[in-house]
């Protein structure tokens, strides 16, 4: 039998602190008299309440985590911080459904970006912080997650970043403790120099923070519907960019570069790989759209940019609808979203390591055809690759193809059309935000859906952002069996 009481011990702690973490929206709204600091209020004390229970009643001087405790905190975490970030939107004057709410704070939470939310133009400080910050919650969970947790559950090649995040003889810190609070103060960091870099680009304080949480986060939660192009300012999407960028970067490299070795940075071919490609979408699709289309070269050049590296970093922000780029356009971005950034960043999709080993196993299997008879290693990093990350990266591959055909013929089956049903299966498991065509595309939002489609789209989010088999391995006969 799984003894749950760490893991209710520990979701009671992440409860406890969700719920401070409401206060700060709750002081928002309090500042300019709106009643929803109320509810707010209300939601933190019903949260921290469970919280506390929870914590004094598991307690034990003995706790040790097997690998199915691992498994089933790692999904539980997520859903309960979800269903319990919720509760404000559901009580607040958006006056949301409980499917509207759940989706709302779980595209949140995994960093998604999209929305059933409209009038965000109007909606109270309290509420676009709310949003702001479970992203931003969000954008660092899933990095500790990458560096701590998932290379131990040997999930989707994942385990090919063990050596970064604990092996003694290439280590970044001495313990996961310090790794994990330099991460921290690096995200903090780049959090606060965004914000100050977008309020002197003409931002005001609050949209300031509000954006560079949900930038760093590649999260896309703006206070505008008409997400960055509300402010129609090439500075702002300049530093956007640039800040995407670097949210999809490992952020262990990060701490290498703080201690001295910036060479690590520049010279990782993951890094590399992501720059490369990112690189060669946006001179193709400016070229297309400055010859194409014909828009002016330092217009098209600007607008293509920040679409491009939104969609590839899976944030979701938007100044332009680039549906109606022309269908070349759409299919390159289309394969962008589930491209992804680096592993061990805040981005979401396949991840860029991910399409490195699979280039590196087939070259080998080319050479292979030609040589029977020959020895050939594939690599990474320059570093030899295990048959066992290899396996696990393609079956990745696969489960992700299953996963995202399941979802597109559910989405179709509840009556939406061809693109919609397609794209936003891709921009739910890949954490994306926007789809495409006029119903979920950048110029619209998620709030026409069924319900079921909703239900359907979180799950797709969950299964993302915690790359398919965590979720997946719980609803196996013999992960309760044995």
């Amino acid at each position: 039998m799984i003894d749950f009481r760490p893991l209710l011990f520990v979701i009671g702690i992440l409860l406890t602190t969700i719920a401070v973490i409401m206060c700060l929206p709750a002081i928002a709204d309090g500042a300019v008299d709106n009643p929803d600091w109320q509810v707010f209020a209300a939601s933190a004390l019903i949260t921290l309440s469970l919280g506390i229970c929870l914590i004094l009643g598991n307690r034990s001087d003995d706790f040790r985590f097997t690998i199915h405790q691992a498994f089933l905190l790692t999904t539980l975490s997520w859903l309960v911080i979800a269903l319990f970030g919720s509760l404000p939107f559901m009580f607040s004057n958006l006056d949301l459904s409980f499917t509207d709410a759940f989706f709302e704070a779980m595209s949140g939470i995994t960093t998604t970006g999209s929305t059933v939310i409209t009038g965000l133009d109007f909606a109270p400080p309290g509420i676009l912080l709310w949003r702001a910050l479970l992203q931003w919650l969000g954008g660092i969970g899933i990095i500790v997650m990458a560096i701590a947790v998932l290379p131990m559950l040997r999930v989707g090649g994942m385990q090919l970043f063990h050596m970064e995040s604990s092996d003694t003889s290439d280590k970044v810190m001495p313990r996961a403790a310090q790794i994990a609070s330099g991460i921290g103060l690096i995200y903090v960091s780049l959090t606060l120099i965004c914000g100050g870099a977008l309020w002197l680009s003409g931002m005001s304080g609050f949209q300031a923070i509000a954006h560079a949480m949900t930038t760093i986060a590649t999260g896309g939660f703006s206070t505008s519907d008409d997400s960055v192009g509300h402010f129609n300012s090439a500075t702002i999407d300049a530093i956007i960019t640039c800040f995407m960028i670097l949210g999809s970067m490992p952020f262990v490299l990060y701490l290498q570069a703080v201690r001295g070795n910036v060479r690590q940075l520049v010279t990782d071919s993951q890094v590399l790989w992501f720059l490369s490609i990112a690189f060669m979408a946006v001179a193709t699709l400016t070229v297309w759209q400055w010859l194409g289309n014909d828009v002016a070269f330092l217009e098209a050049l600007r607008y293509v940019s920040f679409n491009s590296v939104s969609l590839m970093t899976g944030t979701g922000y938007s100044t332009a609808d680039f549906g109606l780029w022309g269908g070349f356009a759409v299919s390159l971005l289309f394969f962008l979203m589930v491209v992804g950034g680096c592993a061990g960043s805040t981005t979401c999709g396949i991840k860029i390591f991910r399409f490195q080993v699979l280039w590196s196993a087939a070259r080998v299997q080319l050479h292979h055809l030609l040589q029977p008879h020959g020895v050939f290693i594939p690599y990474y990093n320059r570093r030899p690759i295990s048959d066992e990350v290899i396996v696990s990266v393609l079956s990745f591959f696969y489960m992700y193809g299953i996963c995202y055909a399941l979802l597109a013929l559910g989405l179709g089956m509840l009556g939406l059309d061809y693109l919609s049903a397609v794209s936003s299966a891709a921009t739910a498991i890949s954490n994306v935000g926007p789809a495409l065509g006029p119903i979920v595309g950048p110029a619209g939002s998620f709030q026409p859906l069924p319900d079921a489609a909703k239900w359907l789209l979180s799950a797709g989010m969950l299964l993302g952002r915690l790359e398919l088999f965590t979720v997946i391995v719980i609803f196996t006969r013999s992960f309760w069996r044995d």
